[in-house]
């Protein structure tokens, strides 16, 4: 029988056809035709007979032309197109899908809103550069084994605000029953060692110590300068205030030699720089304290979609001996000595110790100075809070003679013959030329 003209088949349907019109033709079994076109003999005889009803139609199949229930129809693809473009600009397809079926009511499938998109002629929002083959590093086997912790500095608030800085910190292990989970996110103007020191409190007080830290090598975390004499005679470098603050909360410091190296926390910027933006333009965020009120929901949603099973159970976190204060943990510490009147200089600040039930004077006693993150100073001796007092200011002395005398011949004035400098001189000079005459 031959194909009718005005049926359109594919390539696929051509070739089937090829086989039916063998087997009608005599030239193959319909078990050969069976075994060519990959179905049973029971549908190939179906397909024959069907072929000398109909000839080339009935090949075709009989959903071709036919709109699909499950179409997404065209009112709704304006929508998301309009959404796409306007409210949710900027957003990547995946987080695009999400917000459709979460604030809008509109639930699709990624794939679905990605041929809507492209047929509308807008592209991904996210570009992503060529992979290079690197080896990843096996997740340690529980939570708190290792965290890694980093900051970004990035234009958050894209331009509705100041530049800021990003701290985040994910476990590198489980967290529970789940993996990559992300622990604390804080926004600071600027990364310093006092945003770190209030990340890991966060982490300290909503999960407890972990055995290590992963981090770069920035001068927050290590000394990059060559050693001292005294470090080589001690057989050790100095620590910095992080180096100390993890020392005295028993966690090991590890710096990572390159970026890759800490792949995790580095990738997980990547995707906070593309979602955590689009949320905060979406708050209308335009300072610190607005996109600070952002991250706990975010934090919450982000975990609850990108955690998977853990391989074990249980965690490796430390929990806090009761009782501890954690502002003397989290603080700057500087020895001082205290001076002769009982008072301590920090800075520009003077503070009064006061006598306690150990000793009535502290005069000459090497004290630790805190410098808490809020601020405020205090003052420890061998672990024991001092009592203080902000000291009275002193009175600015009066400038010598001498130092008035140069600071007038210095400027450049001329001293007249009658000055009380000049007329002492001369007086003197008019008793000693009496005298030798």
């Amino acid at each position: 029988m031959s194909v009718m003209e005005n049926i359109s088949v594919n390539r696929q349907e051509q070739q089937r056809g090829l086989v039916v019109a063998r087997m009608d033709r005599g030239e193959s079994s319909v078990g050969e035709g069976a075994a060519l076109l990959g179905v049973s003999v029971r549908q190939a005889r179906w397909l024959l007979a069907a072929y000398r009803q109909r000839g080339a139609a009935a090949l075709v199949h009989g959903n071709r032309g036919r709109v699909p229930t499950n179409a997404v129809d065209e009112e709704t693809r304006r929508m998301v197109v309009t959404l796409a473009t306007q409210r949710y600009g900027g957003f990547n397809q995946v987080h695009l899908t999400e917000q459709l079926s979460e604030q809008e009511g509109i639930t699709l499938s990624r794939s679905s809103v990605r041929r809507i998109l492209a047929k509308a002629g807008i592209g991904s929002a996210r570009k992503r550069r060529a992979p290079k083959h690197r080896s990843r590093r096996a997740r340690y086997p529980q939570a708190g084994m290792l965290v890694q912790i980093d900051a970004s500095p990035h234009d958050w608030l894209e331009g509705r605000g100041p530049r800021l800085t990003l701290f985040a910190a994910i476990d590198g292990c489980p967290l529970g029953r789940t993996t990559g989970a992300v622990l604390a996110l804080l926004f600071r103007a600027q990364e310093d060692a006092a945003g770190y020191f209030l990340l890991v409190r966060m982490i300290v007080a909503t999960h407890g110590r972990p055995l290590a830290l992963y981090h770069d090598r920035h001068s927050i975390f290590r000394v990059n300068v060559p050693e001292t004499v005294a470090e080589q005679l001690a057989g050790e470098r100095e620590s910095t205030q992080f180096g100390r603050l993890l020392e005295e909360l028993a966690i090991t410091s590890i710096a990572a030699r390159s970026p890759q190296a800490k792949g995790r926390v580095e990738r997980l910027f990547g995707t906070l720089q593309d979602r955590l933006t689009s949320m905060l333009r979406l708050a209308g965020a335009t300072n610190e304290g607005e996109a600070t009120a952002c991250l706990g929901d975010f934090l919450v949603d982000f975990n609850d979609r990108f955690t998977v099973p853990a391989a074990e159970e249980g965690d490796c976190y430390r929990a806090m001996a009761v009782g501890t204060d954690l502002d003397t943990l989290f603080c700057f510490k500087y020895q001082r000595t205290v001076g002769m009147d009982n008072t301590v200089r920090f800075g520009g600040a003077r503070l009064q110790l006061l006598p306690g039930a150990r000793r009535r004077s502290w005069a000459r006693a090497v004290v630790e100075v805190q410098e808490r993150l809020d601020g405020s100073l205090a003052v420890a001796y061998h672990g024991e809070g001092l009592a203080t007092t902000p000291a009275p200011v002193p009175v600015a002395s009066r400038p010598t003679l001498r130092r008035d005398r140069e600071a007038i011949q210095i400027g450049g004035a001329k001293l007249g013959t009658q000055h009380p400098w000049k007329r002492g001189y001369r007086q003197r000079q008019d008793r000693i030329t009496e005298q030798l005459g």
